[in-house]
């Protein structure tokens, strides 16, 4: 598939236009931001292993009867997607209190909720991705009652999917960004990726971080925990 003109750069990927109208090429990049953009940096390798590990996650989904826009990968960073019109919304699935859930509700991190989480964030850079409910993802236009239905069937679905296949590699999830997008007949796919930079990963008998939150916090070893979730996660293949 031949790639064409860079339709647009994010801070993680870059996205192509193919000689498919209905198809894109993204290429993950080893930039690294962190706190609204304040933290900048680059992870060795990161665009790589995200490639891979995305990969991997969506078409076990997809396997599992969560459409994806996965179609095939190219090469170590690009990945052809089938083309979709992005949902302003990222929905995080919580399962232990970690990060910001920590300081909203009092908890300390690490906390085991009784239930999973859903919440919703306003995707728009200038305004810092605010926190919403389906209210305002009404009102707003942002999407209906029934995509949103089928947005929360798609996220929790996924997250007992992943849960139960990180558990066989000692690797607890935490908590994870989940974006989706309507493909050009108005169906919902899921969509961008599932990483260690969208994703919290511990590792079951340490409590080890393998997760971007080496990066924001100054941990250390950022490339060594990707790198383990990867070798984990194509070594029960």
């Amino acid at each position: 598939m031949e790639r064409k003109e860079l339709l647009y750069e994010g801070r993680d990927k870059k996205v192509y236009a193919t000689d498919d109208p209905e198809k894109l090429i993204v290429s993950y990049k080893d930039d690294a931001i962190a706190q609204n953009g304040k933290k900048k940096g680059t992870i060795r390798g990161k665009g790589v292993i995200n490639n891979r590990i995305t990969n991997v996650l969506m078409q076990l989904l997809e396997k599992q009867g969560i459409p994806t826009h996965f179609v095939q990968q190219l090469d170590e960073r690009e990945t052809v997607v089938r083309k979709a019109r992005m949902i302003p919304l990222k929905v995080i699935v919580r399962n232990i209190v970690a990060g910001s859930l920590s300081t909203r509700v009092g908890q300390p991190e690490g906390t085991r909720l009784k239930s999973t989480i859903l919440e919703y964030r306003y995707k728009d850079d200038v305004l810092g991705d605010p926190l919403i409910n389906q209210y305002h993802a009404f009102a707003l236009e942002i999407c209906t009652p029934e995509e949103l239905a089928t947005i929360d069937r798609y996220a929790l679905r996924a997250n007992g999917i992943l849960k139960e296949c990180l558990q066989e590699l000692d690797i607890t999830l935490v908590d994870f960004k989940l974006e989706f997008g309507r493909l050009s007949d108005g169906t919902i796919v899921l969509a961008d990726e599932i990483s260690p930079d969208t994703s919290r990963f511990w590792d079951t008998r340490t409590g080890e971080k393998l997760d971007k939150d080496r990066f924001r916090r100054d941990l250390g070893g950022t490339e060594d925990a990707y790198q383990e979730v990867l070798n984990r996660l194509i070594g029960s293949m």
